[in-house]
């Protein structure tokens, strides 16, 4: 009975992918799509999600999410129903290629998850490297794989705390902002707040509540707010339509952290669209039309205004902004755009993409891919390297900067000179000495800004150096000038490697990989290629390298069993943290970065050397590590049980009006009324203000949020918030005593 509703449901599901993909499709695609179906049934027809529900629920919910929410057509339908089969199952790529052609073929194959063994240190980093350079190719490989990824974060409350930690780090550090990055703004919204949902869950449920609890009283506002624009638009004769845009818990949470604010104070919560059904050559002219009557009703704030209509941003996202002074003093933030605008600013460019051989696809996105493919073919070894600077790329804000002919060319914000030099191209990067504005000399650091007009000077004479990496801000740059410093460095290393082997065959050794370790490891090198390096460059000194001692002195110790004494203090056995499943007995020392106190949510982490550090899931550098190496977070949390007198560090910052006595009552609360011990406090005064720092000895997060509950009532101005321990008191709390 049960197997016949799940069929009924899953040929239910089938019929709705169907429908939502009715408009892309031609003659023969409906029986390309079934026969993809067909085979993606069968061959996952004994396996089971997490959930317990059939597995074929997930490869129609990614062709769906593909079809209905970024406008795929029907060769992204078909690989979106394959793209688990090859991996998962006995089909392999070849009979794919076969039954539906190279293209889907490659697709999949780009898809497909990598196994085994990768020469990094991170299948992570390398699993997205792959998809990169798939995706240089064809972009459709990385917006099916952002819909595998938004189906998995749906229904990621299935999986087990570890597993959710991992996926939802990964799709904060690298699925968010490539969704950013293709336009995929909807989407990417809702990745933050899936990800949020489970590192930071009690922070997302009260914004979410908060939210719920003032969404009838944020919509009156915006009825009261849109009524005298709708009369003013009416008369405008462009059929248009006007809707509230709600803000995001992650955004909101942001703005909250970084502007030191709390829910109430969030001024753009209040947001509408406006969105016009224009003509194509009255676009920009409405647009205008509707700035201009917005503003002529309510007062703007100048330096909130955005135009990216006259030059759109890279993804091809075009909106006017504005922020205006409503009713009742509260700022609104309107976004005017037509429906074309709308449609590519939630759906992306890519939604856009002509995927016939004939296409020439868009030009913005083409440049981009273009860049991809450029740092990807000279990209070698650390895949974490890698990652990182291409990320910083994904959100980076736009300047936009003309050549001496008048050619526009977009550079994130930050971009230097050098970074321009680069944009054009690789010798003229290579080659720079500087750069000319408006005809005045600026160096290779000069940060550009909008509207320059740069002319590059070069001389043959000039290579890249070490300093140009601080100078630059592209992966292009970047990628560029390590690769000629690379170059470089390989020929020093190879007169060092000739000196090495000639001085280890007179020892007597090997110029083998265990000798070279134990020379790394003597000199605190990183590798092979450094330690050749160095001794090409004569920085090893010929006194230092005594082969023969060093070698000997290694495999001594080695076989006595005695090695470098290492230092325990910072170390513990399970007695507070319960590691794994059950409570490992394993020794543990808290991470300096976050200083976790009982309460907070907390992960386990295996460092190279074996250790494990434990830090707050939300912690920055936890996400990029869980990101990175998945496979080395070990499941942590809080015992149950602590001791009377464990007690730990944290810092608050409190801000509000400056008054006679504020500081008393403060200490008073913090010393007298909690008994709480004080390591330190500072305030400073500033025209009225104050902001005041403490550190203070609590025995887990709950002590925390009474005493901070307790000092946000000194009056009605006060502001509390925990931030981070500084250096100095990191080590006496993380130090010593664990």
């Amino acid at each position: 009975m049960e197997e016949s509703a799940e069929n009924r449901e899953i040929v239910n599901r089938y019929r709705q992918l169907l429908r939502v993909s009715k408009w892309s499709r031609q003659k023969g695609d409906i029986t390309l799509i079934r026969k993809a179906f067909e085979l993606a049934m069968d061959a996952h027809r004994d396996m089971r999600r997490k959930s317990g529900e059939p597995y074929i629920y997930h490869p129609l919910a990614v062709a769906r999410i593909a079809a209905e929410e970024i406008n795929l057509g029907t060769t992204s339908i078909v690989c979106a129903l394959l793209h688990d089969v090859v991996e998962d199952t006995d089909i392999t790529l070849d009979e794919i290629r076969e039954d539906f052609g190279p293209k889907v073929a490659d697709i999949i194959d780009g898809l497909t998850k990598i196994s085994g063994v990768f020469d990094t240190n991170s299948p992570q980093a390398e699993n997205f490297r792959k998809m990169l350079l798939t995706l240089a190719n064809d972009v459709r490989v990385i917006l099916i794989k952002l819909c595998d990824r938004l189906h998995n974060m749906r229904t990621l409350e299935h999986m087990s705390d570890k597993g959710q930690l991992k996926i939802a780090s990964e799709t904060v550090y690298m699925y968010a902002p490539l969704a950013h990055r293709l336009g995929l703004y909807a989407i990417k919204t809702e990745l933050e707040d899936l990800s949020l949902k489970y590192m930071e869950p009690v922070i997302y449920q009260e914004i979410k509540q908060k939210l719920n609890t003032t969404k009838e009283q944020r919509n009156r506002y915006i009825r009261s707010f849109i009524k005298p624009i709708k009369i003013e638009l009416d008369n405008l004769e462009v059929p248009y339509e006007i809707k509230g845009r709600p803000k995001s818990i992650h955004s909101i949470l942001n703005k909250m952290r970084n502007k030191s604010l709390e829910f109430e104070d969030v001024y753009d919560l209040f947001a509408i669209r406006v969105i016009l059904d224009s003509e194509p050559e009255e676009e920009k002219m409405d647009c205008w039309n509707v700035y201009s009557i917005v503003t002529s009703i309510y007062k703007p704030n100048p330096d909130r205004m955005r135009d990216w209509i006259s030059i759109p941003k890279s993804n091809g996202y075009e909106s006017l902004h504005a922020t205006v002074m409503g009713p009742k003093g509260q700022w609104v933030e309107v976004q005017i755009r037509t429906r074309r605008m709308d449609e590519i600013a939630e759906k992306g460019y890519a939604a856009h993409w002509k995927y016939k051989e004939s296409s020439e696809g868009n030009n913005n996105l083409d440049s981009w891919l273009n860049q991809v493919r450029d740092i990807l073919e000279t990209q070698e070894g650390n895949a974490i390297e890698f990652l990182d600077e291409f990320k910083m790329n994904l959100f980076a804000e736009e300047v936009f900067i003309f050549t001496p002919k008048g050619d526009l060319r977009k550079l994130p914000k930050g971009a230097t000179a050098l970074d321009f030099a680069f944009e054009i191209h690789t010798e003229v990067g290579a080659k720079c000495l500087g750069a000319k504005i408006g005809g005045k000399l600026v160096p290779l650091s000069y940060q550009l800004k909008n509207g320059d007009q740069v002319e590059v000077l070069t001389s043959s004479k000039q290579k890249p150096n070490k300093d140009w990496l601080d100078l630059v801000v592209t992966a292009k740059a970047k990628t560029k000038i390590k690769q000629s410093l690379k170059d470089e460095k390989r020929s020093v290393a190879e007169m060092g490697k000739e000196t090495l082997m000639r001085k280890l065959r007179n020892a007597g050794f090997d110029y083998n990989q265990e000798n070279i370790n134990k020379l790394c490891a003597f000199f605190k090198l990183e590798d092979e290629l450094e330690l050749n390096y160095r001794i090409g460059k004569g920085q090893i000194e010929k006194e230092g390298l005594k082969v023969k001692d060093i070698l000997s002195a290694s495999s001594s110790k080695h076989k006595s069993g005695k090695g470098p004494k290492e230092s325990t203090s910072a170390k513990r056995s399970s007695d507070e943290i319960v590691l794994g499943d059950e409570n490992v007995d394993l020794e543990y020392s808290f991470a300096k970065c976050c200083a976790p106190i009982p309460g907070d949510k907390v992960v386990g982490f295996i460092t190279v050397g074996g250790e494990i550090k434990i830090h707050q899931t939300n912690c920055k550098n936890a996400v990029n590590l869980m990101s990175k190496y998945g496979y080395r977070i070990i499941k942590a949390r809080w015992a149950d049980e602590k001791k009377a007198e464990d007690s730990f560090q944290a810092a608050i910052e409190i801000r509000g009006i400056d008054r006679l006595g504020l500081v008393g009552k403060v200490t008073d609360i913090v010393s007298k009324q909690l008994k709480v011990n004080m390591k330190s406090i500072s305030f400073e005064s500033l025209d009225g203000t104050f902001v005041g720092r403490l550190v203070i000895e609590v025995t887990d997060t709950n002590h925390l949020d009474s005493l901070m509950k307790e000092l946000k009532g000194v009056d009605e101005y006060v502001k509390v918030r925990r931030i981070p321990l500084e250096r100095d008191e990191l080590a006496e709390n993380y130090g010593n005593k664990r």
